[in-house]
């Protein structure tokens, strides 16, 4: 495989996903790879192909959300020249390039009703017909599908084909995001780290500091791997001294002071749909049940406060490389009062200790 698509984690549910993979790779049978995004799943079906008796044969993907409905089916089983308009000139489809190989379907619940029929077709019978032509061709080909989509879901609504679902899911894998991966946070936060350290051509890889990895640990990651990987990569190679322990970290690379003017009436809206996200945030941390006020934390304000204020305050010293009175300019405090909260936190302490 190549150097970008390499399988890291230590994790048992990380470990099982990819063992199931390993297993059903020598089956020449479809398989589905169920997982949220920035999860892996094309690693999963490049790793389906190149241990498959395939592996020498082509590897052909389609993104079926990256297509407008009506080129879909052209691009999965081609068309002959004067099909269409435009089609000026017969183009083999997906499936013809995929013969003898693999074809990974990636997004496949954004298929049309139309398309899921000739998809189906195709499955079943290893024929597809190009549009504007009179006969089918017969194809050999491994159909291997990817998507964040709750297919049988959509099955019982009747927008996706009971009848393909079957046909697809011999073998479904489903990837578990990075949220439970117990323990792989920091090892790819290191591998990743040390490959753009790299990069920049550092001599050695300084890690991360204590608070840093306590953020990442932390953190939700709602885009996965792919969302690590790009925080890291900006983390790295926007720290300025590479013989200390990187400091700062920025999770949202859009957030800014200088953030473009959101009208009134926008800002409103925004309000309104991120108030309840927030609320739900918040209370998965400590309430015991979903939707039942978080007493835990009313009871507790004041610890609340000060972990928040500590959070603020860290962040600001690892984001100015603890310079104490640029953070405490950044923050507007005066020199004596970020002093204060440095021993209240015993931050002090944390930062000679490293």
């Amino acid at each position: 495989m190549e150097r970008e698509n390499q399988f890291i984690g230590q994790s048992g549910a990380f470990l099982d996903a990819v063992e199931r993979a390993s297993r059903a790779a020598p089956m020449d049978r479809p398989v589905l790879v169920i997982g949220e995004r920035g999860t892996g799943k094309e690693l999963i079906a490049e790793r389906l192909h190149r241990l498959s008796t395939r592996w020498d044969e082509p590897l052909v993907t389609l993104n079926c959300a990256a297509l407008p409905e009506t080129l879909i089916e052209a691009e999965l089983f081609g068309h002959e020249a004067g099909a269409f308009t435009g089609a000026t000139k017969a183009r083999a489809g997906r499936f013809e390039e995929a013969d003898k190989g693999t074809l990974f379907l990636d997004e496949l619940g954004n298929l049309s009703m139309a398309a899921q029929e000739r998809l189906l077709r195709a499955v079943e019978y290893g024929e597809v017909t190009r549009i504007g032509a009179s006969r089918p061709m017969r194809v050999d080909v491994r159909i291997v599908a990817a998507t964040n989509d709750d297919l049988p879901l959509m099955a019982e609504r009747g927008e996706f084909r009971a009848d393909l679902l079957d046909r697809l899911s011999f073998e479904v894998i489903t990837l578990p995001p990075l949220r439970v991966r117990e323990g792989d946070v920091g090892v790819l936060a290191d591998y990743f780290g040390r490959r753009m350290a790299a990069e920049l051509m550092w001599h050695e890889w300084p890690g991360f500091a204590p608070h840093v990895q306590g953020q990442l640990e932390n953190y939700e990651w709602p885009g996965n791997v792919r969302e690590l990987r790009n925080v890291i990569e900006r983390a790295v190679y926007r720290w300025d001294d590479p013989s200390e322990p990187i400091g700062h970290v920025q999770f949202d690379p859009f957030d800014s002071p200088w953030k473009p003017f959101v009208p009134k009436h926008r800002k409103s809206e925004q309000q309104q749909a991120s108030v309840p996200a927030a609320a739900n945030g918040a209370g998965s941390a400590s309430s015991a049940h979903a939707g039942q006020p978080d007493l835990d934390a009313v009871d507790d304000l004041r610890g609340a406060v000060d972990a928040h204020e500590r959070a603020i305050v860290e962040h600001a010293l690892g984001k100015h490389r603890w310079n104490q009175r640029q953070t405490a300019k950044a923050l507007g405090l005066t020199y004596d009062q970020l002093r204060h909260c440095i021993k209240k936190h015993g931050l002090m302490q944390e930062q000679e200790a490293e």
